[in-house]
């Protein structure tokens, strides 16, 4: 059984702080508030328009993000007294936040190096070294938010149908496995958006996105941010694909 402990304080919203914050390089104790509040609202309206469901402390979030702004704004009253920055409890909880975040992935990683060590007996499937130091993660730097945008900017990209035809379309994670791994043994190194250029049913398109993930989970593949943040990178590894001809040379 798996024990999840669950900080309603720390969780949601901050994340998403935290990555506009890493993305853009930000010092967490001058938090640009406009720049901040813009992209934050821009994200809660991109997954109401998914169809995701967005919770109430996302809401409350960019409601306390729009006071912080008009406290700012505001002229400050005529005291000898230094105000605190109307920011400053924000950073607080931003900082703990991260230190939670921070303990908890170092947590994980002592479980999976110890799920190596002592690994269930007769299950020849279970892992049973510990990993090499030049091993990377190959989740490394992608966030659920960069997951999200790069799904919005597959679907937009999608090409549209006049007629809407109603048929049962029969896909499998299976089978877009093996679609994107024999993609990368022809073309090599590629983006999300390439990989699904010509689907055309949505449906297609998110079991594709599981199949990444379920891939990356197996180490077949590595995915990365690519240069263009709306896009994400998809590199085959030594463990799914082989490498092209020439790569290395």
């Amino acid at each position: 059984m798996t024990y999840r402990v669950k900080l309603t304080k720390f969780e949601g919203p901050l994340d998403l702080l935290l990555f506009f914050i890493k993305r853009d390089e930000l010092d967490i104790y001058d938090i640009p508030l406009s720049r901040i509040t813009k992209e934050f609202l821009e994200y809660v309206h991109m997954m109401q328009s998914l169809d995701l469901e967005v919770a109430g402390d996302f809401i409350v979030m960019a409601a306390e993000l729009m006071q912080i702004k008009v406290r700012m704004l505001l002229p400050k009253a005529g005291s000898d007294e230094e105000e605190e920055d109307p920011r400053a409890e924000l950073v607080r909880r931003l900082i703990e936040y991260k230190r939670y975040k921070e303990m908890a992935a170092r947590m994980s990683d002592i479980e999976d190096e110890g799920r190596k060590m002592f690994y269930r007996r007769f299950f020849q499937s279970d892992p049973k070294e510990i990993v090499m130091e030049n091993e990377t993660d190959d989740l490394e730097d992608i966030t659920l938010f960069n997951l999200i945008k790069a799904f919005k900017k597959a679907i937009d990209h999608m090409p549209r149908r006049v007629v809407h035809e109603v048929e049962l379309l029969n896909v499998s994670i299976d089978e877009q496995i093996s679609f994107t791994l024999n993609f990368l043994k022809l073309n090599g190194p590629t983006t999300l958006l390439e990989l699904v250029r010509h689907m055309t049913e949505k449906i297609r398109i998110i079991v594709t996105l599981i199949a990444l993930l379920e891939l990356a989970k197996n180490r077949a593949i590595s995915i990365r941010p690519s240069d263009d943040q709306d896009d994400i990178l998809i590199l085959p590894t030594a463990v799914g694909v082989p490498a092209m001809k020439g790569e290395g040379e």
